[in-house]
Order: structure tokens, then C-alpha cells, then sequence
């Protein structure tokens, strides 16, 4: 036989076993772990004879456990990975929920900042209106006013320098 295919006896004189020992052992294991026959003899090559002195509790099976450890890990941080993206993906939504709102917001606001202006813009010129229109008839009152203000002046100054000249005079 290779060096890497052994027999059951070859195996049991190895590890100091009977043949029957060996042949309980390998119908304990499971199917996916069953070695092959040829014609009537079971072939061992290194990974039954793996499995074969794990299941007696001579070696450790680390790498097996490692291998699923290391499975179990990453389907895990895949999971969580899958979680975190869902979260991410929520937030994102969110946000752009907030960013629509908030656009939305400032159109108002800058239609209301227009209309503002816009009244404004109209109130000013009504006042214009209203100001070229009562201007005239102020203008009028006002010369009316200082045009009798200034004639009840000159009278009282008519009399009272004639008066006082004449007075200056006959002293």
C-alpha cells in the first residue's frame, strides 16, 4: 500500500488498537465521514484517518473547529454586515425625507421673502401716490398761510415806523 492509504489493520497496528476497535469506530462515524471500500476492505486515506482518531479522542479536531469557527465568524460578520447596510440605508432614506422637507421650506420661504417685496414695493408707491397728491394743496396752504402772515406783518410795521419816525422827528 502508499504511504498516504493505509488498512484498518495497518491503522490499529499504528495506534496499538484491534481491528475491531477500528471497525466500530468507522460504523459510529457519519455518513459524509465514512470512508471508501474496495471490493471488501476499507481504504483509509489521511483525512479518515483523521476522523477515525478524532472520534477515539486521540487528536483534536482544531482545524475542523477552526474551519467552522471561522464559517460560524464570517456568517456572522456578514450578518452584521447585512444589518448595518439595512440601518445605513434607513438613515439615508430619512435624510433624504429631511432634505425634501427642508427644500420645500425654502421655496416657501423665498416666495414669502418675493411677496414681501413685492407688497412693500407696492405700499411705496401708493405713498407716492398719495404724496404727489396731497402735496399740491399743501403747497397751496402753505403759500396761503405765508402770504398772510407776511400782510398782517406789513401793517403793524406801516404803523408803527411811521410813528416812530415822525415821533423822531417832532422831538
Amino acid at each position: 500500500m502508499s504511504e498516504n492509504l493505509k488498512t484498518i489493520r495497518e491503522l490499529a497496528e499504528e495506534l496499538g488498537v484491534s481491528k475491531q476497535r477500528i471497525q466500530q469506530i468507522i460504523t459510529n462515524l457519519s455518513p459524509s465521514k465514512t470512508p471508501n471500500k474496495e471490493g471488501n476492505r476499507y481504504i483509509l486515506n489521511s483525512r479518515d484517518v483523521h476522523n477515525i482518531k478524532v472520534s477515539m479522542g486521540i487528536e483534536n479536531d482544531n482545524k475542523s473547529t477552526i474551519e467552522t469557527t471561522n464559517r460560524v465568524v464570517e456568517y456572522d460578520v456578514y450578518l452584521d454586515l447585512i444589518d448595518v447596510i439595512k440601518e445605513k440605508d434607513n438613515q439615508i432614506k430619512n435624510l433624504l425625507e429631511v432634505q425634501k422637507q427642508t427644500q420645500n421650506l425654502l421655496d416657501q420661504q423665498q416666495r414669502l421673502a418675493l411677496q414681501d417685496k413685492q407688497l412693500l414695493d407696492e405700499y411705496k408707491a401708493e405713498i407716492k401716490d398719495l404724496q404727489a397728491l396731497t402735496s399740491p394743496s399743501q403747497n397751496i396752504e402753505r403759500d396761503n398761510v405765508s402770504q398772510k402772515e407776511t400782510t398782517e406783518e406789513s401793517p403793524q410795521n406801516k404803523k408803527w415806523w411811521p410813528f416812530r419816525k415822525r415821533g423822531q422827528k417832532n422831538d
